[in-house]
């Protein structure tokens, strides 16, 4: 009988090493996952990412990273594309993602070139489905690093950061050139605004950044952390970007006038009106969002009835004086600061809005009081959830008429105004000594009394 060969033993494998700064890239690979693939807001994304990273200051990184990918996302894959033969099917993982993610690193965040390449190796080695793509991801990567400023001097331009559903539908509505130069706008993170309440200290919050026309102030970058800010802790201001904060100065007088904010969270248009003198009713569908603004709220020193119901089942004891209907929408108009928004929403989820947007502006003409002013306002950019949707309310509601807003009414000035009268903001506006701010649309309507 033959005599068995001695198996060699082996030799135990070595613990992994631990690369520095693996676990937040890591966290930002799996929200941007988490969105492009299930379609998950990506607020939500990060907060499940970053669950195990207590450092702040990696928690925001892996914030930017995430964020950044998703707002380059067009223009880091046309340039990916020319240094990758084959499209990369699903059946690589999150290859794609992992080279998404360290090619925006590479481009647009001046990160170590090193550092940015040796975790997106080692995160690609991780996954089951990428591991066997690790050495192209490494070559696809230098090769970046390498042509970087051929690459920044050759950069398609931001439109190629649009979906085509979002694409095709600005490009019909504002046309190529306007397109272009919102989409622009949505490369460049967003500023944050301030609104103060009247009546507070504001020398030591002036210092920190610009005053706009309307009273908000525009913090200077980098500024000390929201919390920290003066003022804070007594209730002083909130957050509120410019673009938001002008629908609910549409109204006239609001002293002693009841006022119902039919879709309320996160609560600065319910402290605006509060703020003015309405006794107002917030109503939001969401308990959990209803809570945030009673604390925006108390810590104001605010006061408003908030309920937590659908706006469309709401039966008042009686009718307001005014309405501010901030409706649920596409949030195109907010994509500097939510760049997940054009790959969560798509046309189908427009259809549905609209078709709530519908049901929402018959409910407030029906709890509107004859006489008063009812204000349709969206976050959207599209004719079809603005203009359009006021078109065809005039046409159902011959009780209604618009009550067009003036140049200079409210410091408005004329080219946030639409030719119709209606307040049109886009991301590239300018207010003031300051440029950008978000996309909104709002219109201010009139009952007629019976």
């Amino acid at each position: 009988m033959g005599v068995k060969k001695r198996q060699r033993a082996r030799k135990p494998a070595p613990p992994p090493v631990e690369i520095e700064g693996l676990g937040l890239r890591a966290a930002a690979v799996n929200a941007v996952a988490l969105v492009l693939f299930e379609r998950r807001f990506l607020e939500d994304a990060l907060t499940e990412s970053c669950a195990d990273i207590d450092d702040p200051r990696d928690r925001a990184f892996a914030h930017a990273l995430a964020a950044t990918a998703l707002r380059r996302k067009g223009q880091i894959e046309a340039v990916l594309d020319t240094y990758i033969e084959q499209k990369l099917r699903a059946s690589t993982g999150r290859a794609p993602v992992i080279l998404l993610c360290g090619a925006a690193q590479l481009l647009f965040m001046e990160t170590e070139p090193h550092a940015a390449i040796s975790t997106s190796v080692a995160l690609a080695a991780a996954d089951e489905k990428a591991k066997r793509l690790k050495g192209l991801i490494n070559a696809v990567l230098r090769n970046v690093s390498r042509d970087r400023d051929a690459i920044m001097q050759a950069l398609p331009p931001a439109t190629a950061n649009l979906p085509k559903w979002l694409s095709t539908r600005l490009r019909a509505d504002f046309g190529p050139d306007t397109t272009a130069r919102i989409a622009d706008a949505h490369t460049a993170k967003a500023n944050v605004d301030l609104t103060i309440k009247s009546g507070t200290p504001q020398a030591d919050l002036q210092s920190l950044g610009v005053s706009l026309p309307t009273g908000s102030l525009r913090l200077n970058n980098p500024h000390p952390a929201i919390p920290d800010l003066p003022g804070f802790a007594g209730g002083n201001w909130w957050v509120q970007d410019v673009a938001a904060s002008l629908p609910a100065l549409l109204f006239d007088d609001l002293q002693d006038t009841t006022a119902l904010d039919m879709c309320s969270a996160p609560g600065g248009k319910t402290m605006q009106l509060c703020a003015a003198g309405a006794a107002v009713t917030a109503l939001d569908t969401s308990a959990f969002r209803l809570e945030k603004v009673s604390e925006n709220l108390t810590r104001t020193r605010l006061r408003a009835v908030c309920i937590a119901v659908d706006a469309l089942e709401f039966e008042p004891d009686e009718l307001f004086d005014v309405i501010l209907l901030d409706a649920p929408c596409s949030a195109t108009g907010t994509i500097r600061r939510h760049p997940d928004m054009p790959y969560v929403r798509g046309n189908d989820d427009v259809k549905l809005l609209l078709a709530l947007q519908r049901k929402l502006l018959r409910q407030a003409a029906k709890l509107l009081k004859p006489g008063g002013t009812l204000v349709y306002a969206v976050c959207s950019l599209l004719a079809d959830e603005g203009p359009k949707q006021i078109s065809a309310f005039l046409n159902e509601h011959g009780d209604f008429k618009r009550l067009s807003i003036t140049p200079g009414e409210r410091q408005i000035p004329a080219h946030l105004i639409s030719k119709a009268g209606d307040l049109r903001t886009l991301p590239h506006n300018t207010f003031g000594d300051a440029v950008g701010m978000d996309g909104f649309f709002a219109c201010r309507l009139h009952k007629a009394l019976i």
